[in-house]
């Protein structure tokens, strides 16, 4: 039998239990992000069928928006770095194990955001924080609860994407 999805298997260790949702959402993306776009070739990441994005993009974007979001919900702004990393999504990477590459990357953003998870203390979750150049208003709650909603979305378009080439 296959195993339950990742919100039905029980909390995830040291993560605190109001932020159990957003690591059980990671959980689940990392685990279809891994499942669907491995042994995929580079045309097919890179292939926009019917003009819609690229699986390539839909993995940076997500590895990107966690990042991008958890900074924020640490009260910081975005470096040169990570705005770099925001223009480059939908340059494709033509090497040959571009999918073992955005796996890996996908991975590795996850993990980060599982540390800081774990160091997030739920008296902290209704702090405001401040979105982007405009200072748009949120909460570290909302943050951390939207890098896995939006996260879930995009893995759930490259997981249709992908299905058109497993045919």
């Amino acid at each position: 039998m296959a195993q339950p999805e990742a919100w039905l298997r029980g909390p995830v260790p040291g993560v605190p239990a109001l932020l159990q949702p957003v690591a059980h959402g990671l959980i689940q993306c990392r685990e279809e992000v891994t499942a669907r776009v491995a042994g995929l070739t580079v045309d097919q990441i890179w292939a926009r069928p019917f003009g819609g994005a690229s699986i390539g993009f839909h993995v940076r974007h997500a590895a990107g928006s966690i990042d991008r979001l958890f900074t924020y919900a640490r009260g910081e702004q975005l470096s040169a770095a990570q705005l770099a990393t925001l223009d480059g999504e939908a340059h494709p990477d033509l090497a040959a194990d571009v999918d073992q590459a955005l796996v890996a990357f996908f991975n590795e953003t996850v993990e980060r955001a599982f540390e800081q998870l774990r160091t997030t203390s739920e008296a902290t979750l209704l702090e405001a924080r401040a979105v982007g150049r405009k200072q748009l208003p949120s909460t570290v709650l909302g943050l951390l609860f939207h890098a896995a909603e939006h996260t879930q979305r995009h893995v759930g378009q490259l997981v249709t994407t992908a299905k058109a080439f497993r045919r």
